[in-house]
């Protein structure tokens, strides 16, 4: 494992554990996380059911907390044996992506004001969030559906909707939890363009909780995870063009 400069950039993450409960009816869900994504880099993270996946995202989206080891993001040590940020909830508006396999788009809001709302949290001024967010709808090609609400929308077009939600603020991490998994193959390519060009453009490190066989040829980068251990192994990095 390369040992951390002063200012890592992306994702950094050494001897992480996380166990649940005590005593003889512990889990231990990590057994010791080593993993390292560049700002820049897509990597794909795949394992079988249980095996530690959900938490380790969870975990690195400062969700819950771990139980022992040290967690960089973006040149920040946020965690070392304990949390080292005072506002946990900035962390996760500001600097975190974050793309789940159930869309959770707010019933009431319309979908530009879905995605531009974490803009809008973080300050920016209204014109100029939902400016940025239908660039992004434009990109996914879900542009057309901007005053549709939720219930509206089918299930595909829902997860483009949560993808640019999770993209809108350029948060330097993304952590993306089957975003695919709804999706035909070519809309599945396109998401996983969208990601690669968001991580080339604004530098962000980006992990991609997956099973769908169509994009894991995609990646350069594999971390397979079993019984709370990482396993690195170079992808096939196919391109998507």
């Amino acid at each position: 494992m390369q040992k951390p400069d002063q200012n890592p950039q992306g994702i950094l993450i050494e001897g992480l554990k996380k166990r649940y409960g005590q005593g003889e009816t512990a889990v231990d869900a990590l057994k010791g996380v080593h993993m390292q994504v560049a700002a820049g880099e897509v990597v794909g993270l795949v394992g079988p059911s249980g095996s530690g996946k959900s938490t380790l995202l969870k975990c690195l989206g400062a969700v819950i907390e771990p139980t022992a080891g040290r967690m960089y993001l973006n040149g920040k040590r946020i965690y070392d044996d304990g949390w080292l940020v005072d506002d946990l909830r900035a962390l996760r508006r500001d600097r975190i992506g974050f793309v789940f396999q159930a869309p959770y788009l707010i019933p009431f809001l319309d979908v530009l004001d879905n995605v531009a709302l974490p803009r809008m949290l973080a300050g920016e001024p209204n014109p100029q969030a939902r400016s940025e967010a239908m660039n992004l709808l434009k990109a996914l090609d879900i542009q057309h559906r901007a005053q549709a609400m939720p219930s509206q929308l089918s299930g595909g077009e829902q997860q483009r909707v949560a993808i640019a939600r999770g993209l809108v603020n350029h948060p330097p991490v993304v952590l993306a939890d089957e975003p695919t998994a709804p999706l035909d193959s070519a809309r599945a390519m396109m998401v996983m363009r969208i990601l690669q060009q968001m991580a080339r453009d604004y530098q962000a490190a980006i992990i991609v909780v997956t099973h769908d066989e169509k994009i894991i040829p995609t990646f350069r980068r594999i971390y397979h995870i079993r019984d709370g251990i990482t396993v690195e192994e170079a992808g096939e990095g196919r391109p998507l063009d």
